[in-house]
């Protein structure tokens, strides 16, 4: 059991950094806590940052310190830090400049950083981004002054907000997504008609099944997209959004374990002593298939960064797991959940769909019709929460399948089939 007086190191301070702050400050008051962010930033809601784009938001409105479930005072961090060297052994961390600090207990949040195709030429030319981090949208901003046109690389959900932000500018604005529709990860391309007629009404161009094989500058940065089928996009401003990779460059893989992140277990540590890791850095399980699974998502960073915290301040929790959910997500005037497994083409998942001219629901069971798996939910997201809770619990669904195909299971219907123990 951690004592109390300890000194806990946190490499990160975004969504799994702050969410582990709070909670070892909850369960050791005494404890010492140092964050360390590469970043000259105070912590931010990083979901928010295309909003400085737009304008409907300044940095001071997205600073996490002193806002939602992020109230710890004291904490002891330490910006324009970056954690260039982790010494396992002795428990000591190196940051940029030299300087060093001992650590009980260590956490990884570093998260992850955008993917950059190398099979993109130009992609070094003045006037593309991709955006992660408020420096970011600060110059892409700046660079709104001398644009009128933008092509936006990858069908994303962070792309598409950088869309909406960068049309509110009054921009021309192009999706280029080589797969063949957006929000490819989150639903299949028959899902996404209401999608797709949404961004459509927002003046959106969309152009899908192909890529963008060269930026082609001039002395001002870009000036075109060049796409494989030989056509050209006229753009001053390109946004890469295409995936990320996780931030472990600094990690030596013979002392902590690495499959592309930090690999953890049910308790979120790593296989290195007092060490931990958590968010997009951090390899996991879905609860659904077991699989280990990476995932950039905000919520989960957080579930499991509280998790981590946790179990660092000696109260031992286990991690459920990481599926993907999107809560009350919106992409212009329509909001979705994707939860679970929706791939389904080529399965034997048991897959029901209902369709309107306002609505999308596609509910997703096990190849045995015994279990929820998966769900997508399209303009009526309502009993959302139901749904997870009965994917991640793996509840056994035959006495209220029927609701859950129609969309109309309720709290009773649980009770019911888990007994007097739901909590």
């Amino acid at each position: 059991m951690t004592g109390p007086g300890k000194q806990y190191a946190i490499i990160g301070a975004s969504a799994a950094g702050m969410a582990a702050a709070q909670a070892i400050a909850e369960k050791d008051p005494q404890g010492r806590i140092l964050i360390f962010s590469e970043e000259p930033d105070p912590p931010y809601f990083r979901p928010l940052i295309p909003f400085l784009i737009s304008g409907r938001k300044s940095a001071a409105d997205m600073e996490l310190q002193g806002a939602g479930p992020f109230q710890s005072p004291g904490l002891d961090l330490h910006l324009n830090s970056r954690v260039e060297d982790l010494e396992v052994k002795a428990q000591k961390v190196t940051v940029s400049g030299g300087k060093t600090f001992a650590y009980d207990k260590l956490l990884i949040a570093t998260g992850s950083r955008p993917y950059i195709p190398t099979d993109i030429e130009g992609v070094d030319q003045e006037g593309v981004y991709a955006l992660r981090t408020l420096k970011d949208a600060r110059a892409m901003a700046k660079r709104i002054e001398q644009a009128k046109q933008a092509v936006l690389l990858g069908g994303g959900l962070l792309n598409l907000k950088a869309a909406f932000a960068l049309l509110e500018r009054g921009l021309k604005v192009t999706l280029v997504v080589q797969s063949a529709e957006v929000l490819s990860r989150l639903m299949e391309p028959e899902d996404s008609r209401l999608i797709r007629e949404a961004l459509i009404r927002t003046g959106l161009g969309i152009e899908t099944g192909v890529r963008a094989i060269r930026i082609i500058g001039s002395g001002q940065g870009v000036r075109a997209v060049l796409l494989d089928d030989g056509r050209e996009l006229a753009a001053e401003m390109v946004c890469i959004g295409k995936g990320v990779l996780p931030n472990v460059d600094f990690l030596d893989a013979q002392q902590i374990p690495l499959e592309e992140g930090v690999v953890v277990d049910r308790f979120t540590q790593s296989k290195a002593p007092n060490i931990y890791a958590a968010g997009d850095v951090a390899v996991t399980f879905n609860p659904v298939t077991g699989e280990k699974v990476m995932t950039a998502l905000w919520t989960n960073a957080v579930e499991m960064g509280r998790c981590a915290g946790l179990n660092m301040a000696g109260r031992p929790t286990e991690y459920s797991g990481t599926f993907g959910i999107l809560n009350a997500t919106q992409v212009a005037d329509q909001p979705f959940v994707s939860m679970g497994i929706v791939h389904t083409k080529g399965t034997d998942y048991e897959t029901h769909i209902a369709a309107s001219s306002k609505a999308y629901r596609k509910v997703v069971f096990s190849a045995d019709g015994q279990r929820l798996v998966g769900l997508l939910l399209i303009g009526d997201i309502s009993r959302a929460g139901l749904y997870r809770f009965i994917i991640r619990e793996r509840m056994p669904v035959r006495s209220f399948k029927a609701h859950l195909i129609n969309q109309t299971v309720h709290y009773g219907h649980l009770l019911k089939a888990k007994g007097p123990g739901l909590s």
